[in-house]
């Protein structure tokens, strides 16, 4: 499920398999699964949507038998983030599974034909262990 447009949910759908459920909470009542990984880039605006999303579950609003498992992060640019973003994903990860998906050069050109990043093995095992 994406946290908001152009997080990378259908890349990451196409490259590690899954399901793109858009940014709507995929419902588990219709036979869908229930277990969601969030994903958004590592900006400002995608790590505050991130939060809004959280708090929907804090208060309970997700679809009822809808888990968040994870949220995966996928870069917004090459090099080390600023460190106002660092600390708002250690905030994150206090809460939540973070995984980190590393910026792709030739993602951005829509080449998704080579490996999954290295750095991203485990986010890789646990798609595939769903």
């Amino acid at each position: 499920m994406s946290a908001h447009g152009g997080a990378g949910a259908t890349t990451l759908a196409t490259v590690f398999g899954g399901f793109d459920a858009g940014s709507q909470w995929p419902d588990p009542a219709a036979g869908g699964s229930g277990r969601i990984l969030l994903v958004a880039r590592t900006h400002a605006s995608g790590l505050q949507a991130v939060s809004h999303v959280l708090d929907m579950i804090r208060r309970d609003e997700q679809p009822s038998g809808a888990v968040l498992q994870a949220v995966v992060l996928v870069a917004d640019a090459p090099g080390r983030l600023p460190p106002e973003l660092a600390k708002r994903i250690k905030v994150i990860g206090s809460v939540v599974e973070i995984h980190r998906v590393p910026w792709i050069p030739a993602w951005r050109m829509g080449d998704l034909s080579g490996p999954a990043p290295r750095e991203a093995s485990t986010l890789s095992k646990l798609i595939n262990s769903r």
